[in-house]
């Protein structure tokens, strides 16, 4: 996952708590949502949105756990926020982002119907430095069909 996300590489039970700590006010401020993806009771990945703007957009991000990959999990979870962002939070916009070479991700956001806008060179940074990113939107009034994404 550390090639792909901004989380820590290694992992330490700090950065966990942080986490915790950081989800729980913000999500207090409704500035950001994060949710937990389980299977069978065991956790199996995260979903959020972030930068969120109340009648305006949000970003959404993802990861999953390699062994529940490809098995649908992700995207359920992604089509239920996305439904919550536009009714509830009555969301004109969410922006979906990934390093350029994430395919599985980029495929999770066209399945879900989001349309690719393009490259943004040096476009998103972690602690690893600065990486061109793809860029997708998904609009409240789209369809959500899915549509050809010339990166896929």
């Amino acid at each position: 996952m550390p090639r792909w996300t901004t989380l820590p590489s290694p992992y330490t039970l700090g950065d966990a708590e942080d986490f915790i700590a950081r989800s729980a006010r913000r999500w207090a401020e409704g500035t950001e949502l994060n949710w937990a993806i389980r299977r069978e009771g065991a956790w199996v990945g995260m979903l959020g949105l972030a930068h969120v703007v109340h009648g305006g957009a949000a970003e959404i991000g993802y990861w999953m756990a390699a062994a529940s990959r490809g098995q649908g999990l992700l995207t359920e979870a992604a089509r239920a926020v996305v439904d919550f962002a536009f009714t509830e939070l009555e969301l004109a916009r969410i922006e979906w982002r990934a390093v350029v070479g994430n395919i599985s991700s980029a495929r999770v956001a066209r399945t879900l119907g989001f349309q690719y806008e393009g490259t943004l060179r040096q476009g998103l940074s972690d602690p690893r430095g600065r990486h061109d990113g793809w860029i997708a939107g998904l609009l409240r009034t789209d369809d959500r069909a899915p549509v050809d994404w010339p990166v896929l």
